[in-house]
């Protein structure tokens, strides 16, 4: 349970940042020339992040809630899958937000083709691979 809450203290400031990077986005002068696509994935982005947020917030909060409670066992079980739901959520706030700059830079076709890499990564890199590692063990 230590180990991971101590990634989650990694984790967590990035994408409190990210999260906060989002809010203000919507305040700058320039949001109201964004497409309505634009806006509906900036909105996708910053749920994503905000769940992100909450999922990786929650195993420190059960931590603390169940302290001494001798439920250690599922406690871990329930952290790990909170977590890695954290994660799913982190991977499409990021990659949401990936596309909404190169869009906003490079426009569509650059912005689709960055986004593929990015999120072609956290699959293959956050899941495919950890998988594959757990199949051949």
């Amino acid at each position: 349970m230590d180990e991971l809450l101590q990634e989650l203290r990694v984790i967590l400031p990035g994408v409190q940042v990210l999260f906060a990077f989002l809010l203000t986005v919507v305040f700058s002068q320039r949001f109201t020339a964004l497409e309505d696509y634009q806006k509906d994935i900036y909105f996708t982005a910053l749920l994503s992040t905000a769940f992100a947020t909450i999922f990786f917030i929650a195993p420190t909060s059960q931590h603390r809630l169940l302290w001494r409670q001798h439920a250690r066992a599922q406690r871990l079980r329930l952290a790990n899958a909170l977590t890695i739901v954290g994660s799913l959520f982190l991977a499409v706030g990021v990659s949401c937000v990936v596309f909404l700059v190169a869009d906003f830079i490079y426009g569509s076709a650059t912005a689709g083709v960055a986004t593929a890499l990015v999120a072609g990564a956290f699959l293959v890199l956050w899941y495919a691979l950890p998988l594959i590692q757990r199949l051949l063990k």
